[in-house]
């Protein structure tokens, strides 16, 4: 397999550029002992048997459509995790060696100036690396310009044209980087209209306290300007079967050291202790190759960097030359830009055939390129390994609150994709904020905070979130021209606002009583259907020299330029004349069926004691019975004269 080589981008505005290699890479995660692997949807867990889940990590093939597994045995899912942009396939797939190269996403000005992807994982330290590749996919014949950042903050930047060979063959970048919100974000801003490409993504959780974390501290990302091999060819995963627990590949030192006819490779096929190790985990095969230069001269590395950033080199040394017996017959010192930093002895340090890292860190550097130089004192100088990262401080972020609370306002006010509404609202601080989004510091200056949102004729088709009320420093609010519907939240109303369009609208309801303990001094909800009476406290906004205009809605009422409110409804509800005015009707209600039941009560009170009858019904009980004794006394006598032979008035003549 071909030697990697390296190429850099032109510089950025803001000295941070793009430092990347030709080749393929790949990632390949490799663990010290026996261990299990299981994976949810993509996510791969690797963790020792009876240990808890030591290691997150993801493998997107961007652009891909299936999931696969690599030749080394890695599991590689679909394109996700996006917040926009097309897949594609480059030109020419045959200059590409592994699957996951052949495949991008790209990010057109209609998705938005700023996309990104976005992962959930657990908080930790990760290793994050990006492969690029343009190949003329879209047949323009012209790479685009754009900018990366990772954790909001602004790493790499590529700049039209791109080195034909990066263009062509693709570019490799990677980070180290703290996520402590719990969600991993990679994201590309556009360049006038050019669209963002990204070929391939990993994001592979790591020791925390690799790389110095907790003298360097979780507020700094390390860029990659160079991770070096001596004596070796280019080796890791993408290129040998050599594992790597992070996942570095290891390109050969060759193409930045300085030449010199008498350098010298040396390798050993011997195991050097002290490899594999917490907290950085290099490779035992890094240590067992070293370059030296005979005869005693200097040995000589230029890296080419940024100016105006920080720099933490990190050194591999390892004594494998058996001739080598005590401290004292290898001195050599080291030079980092004609400053000498140290004095190295590795037999002294650890012995023959052990693993020695050692780094120097450089502040504010201030030339370029980078040189770092081992000078001989006894012996000849002799080194396994370098490494060259930018110290790159974590840019501020929005504040989680109000990322939360914009995140909802782009769901409910349906925000178009055009207008990039993806990532942190605030960060980069370098790049603008989103779309009619302003941001400024907050008062403790360490976070960014939303203090504007201007969305005005865009559009917009939702309603206002009640997360709006998390936006406690918004100044000013114009969401004016839309067709946006529901109620008002009374969040909106906060003691910051000054400004508040929300005119030529559908909203309904009332008027938050918030809005008239505001600070506000414009206020325009002309043209919506609201009702309800408005407070005279919100109407002497334009008293007291604000304006404030109300005209145009269904029924707003109770001020001057608006009809009188009903005597007995008030803000969509009854009004207090109203509740009084029932209360009291019920009251007579009440009091008159009380009085109907106490008279009923009384009157059946007098009666209940007197048991004697009416006079009138005396006379006719008396009538009645006259009669029945009477008719009683007739049969009798018919009765008598039947029984004497005398014939009965009532029977028929024969």
């Amino acid at each position: 397999m071909s030697e990697a080589t390296e190429k850099k981008t032109k510089k950025h505005p803001n000295n941070v550029s793009l430092f990347s290699t030709l080749s393929s890479f790949f990632f390949f995660f490799s663990p010290l002992h026996m261990h299990m692997l299981g994976r949810v949807d993509g996510l791969e867990l690797v963790w020792e048997l009876g240990c808890e889940i030591e290691d997150t990590a993801f493998r997107i093939d961007c652009g891909g459509v299936d999931n696969f597994t690599s030749q080394f045995n890695q599991s590689w899912i679909a394109d996700r995790f996006y917040t926009g942009g097309a897949p594609a396939i480059v030109a020419e797939p045959h200059n590409l060696l592994l699957p996951q190269e052949k495949t991008l996403r790209f990010f057109p000005i209609s998705s938005g100036k700023k996309n990104c992807y976005l992962v959930n994982v657990p908080n930790g330290r990760y290793f994050i690396r990006a492969f690029t590749v343009y190949d003329n996919y879209d047949s323009k014949l012209q790479s685009p310009s754009f900018d990366v950042s990772v954790e909001g903050t602004l790493v790499f930047s590529y700049r039209s044209p791109w080195l034909e060979d990066v263009s062509k063959y693709g570019a490799y970048s990677d980070v180290f980087t703290f996520v402590n919100d719990g969600e991993a974000d990679v994201c590309f801003y556009s360049i006038a209209t050019d669209a963002p490409v990204i070929s391939s993504l990993e994001i592979i959780q790591i020791d925390p306290l690799s790389y110095a974390s907790s003298a360097i501290g979780h507020g700094t990302i390390l860029v990659n300007y160079g991770r070096l091999t001596c004596g070796s060819n280019t080796f890791g995963p993408g290129f040998t079967n050599d594992r790597d627990m992070f996942g570095r590949s290891w390109q050969s030192d060759s193409k930045l050291r300085v030449k010199n006819s008498n350098v010298k490779a040396m390798s050993t096929l011997r195991n050097i202790l002290s490899t594999n190790q917490a907290h950085n985990y290099f490779p035992n095969h890094l240590y067992q190759t070293a370059i030296t230069v005979k005869g005693g001269g200097s040995l000589e590395y230029l890296f080419p960097v940024d100016t105006r950033l920080d720099y933490l080199v990190w050194f591999h040394f390892a004594e494998i030359d058996s001739t080598v017996t005590a401290a004292g017959q290898r001195v050599f010192d080291i030079y980092i830009n004609q400053k000498n930093v140290s004095r190295m002895d590795i037999f002294k340090e650890v012995g023959g055939f052990t693993a020695f890292e050692w780094y120097y860190t450089i502040n504010n550097l201030n030339s370029t390129p980078l040189s770092v130089k081992l000078v001989p004192i006894v012996g000849e100088a002799l080194i396994s390994g370098l490494e060259n990262y930018a110290m790159v401080p974590l840019d501020l972020a929005t504040l989680p609150s109000e990322v939360t609370a914009m995140r909802a306002l782009k769901e409910s006010l349906r925000v178009p994709d055009r207008m990039g509404w993806n990532g942190d609202p605030c960060a980069p601080s370098t790049w603008d904020a989103w779309e009619g989004v302003t941001c400024h510091l907050n008062q403790a200056k360490n976070a960014l905070v939303v203090t504007q949102l201007d969305l005005g004729s865009q559009g917009l088709k939702g309603y206002i979130s009640e997360q709006i009320s998390l936006l406690t420093n918004l100044v000013s609010v114009n969401l004016s021209s839309n067709s946006l519907e529901g109620t008002l939240p009374s969040g909106i109303g906060q003691k910051s606002l000054a400004k508040l369009d929300l005119s030529g609208n559908k909203f309904t309801g009332t008027i938050p009583e918030s809005f008239s303990s505001s600070n506000l001094q414009l206020v325009l909800l002309n043209g919506n259907e609201l009702e309800g009476r408005v407070s005279e406290e919100l109407y002497s906004i334009g008293v007291h020299g604000g304006v404030i205009d109300l005209s145009g809605n269904k029924a707003l009422c109770g001020v001057p330029t608006l009809p009188a409110c009903s005597f007995f409804w008030e803000r969509g509800k009854l009004s207090t004349a109203g509740k009084i005015a029932i209360g009291l009707s019920c009251v007579v209600v009440l009091s008159v069926l009380i009085l109907t039941m106490y008279i009923c009560w009384v009157r059946r009170g007098k009666n209940d004691y007197d048991f004697g009858l009416p006079h009138d019904l005396m006379s006719l009980a008396a009538k009645r019975n006259r009669y029945q004794r009477q008719k009683s006394l007739m049969l009798l006598e018919m009765e008598s004269q039947n029984a004497n032979g005398f014939p009965s008035t009532l029977s028929p003549l024969t």
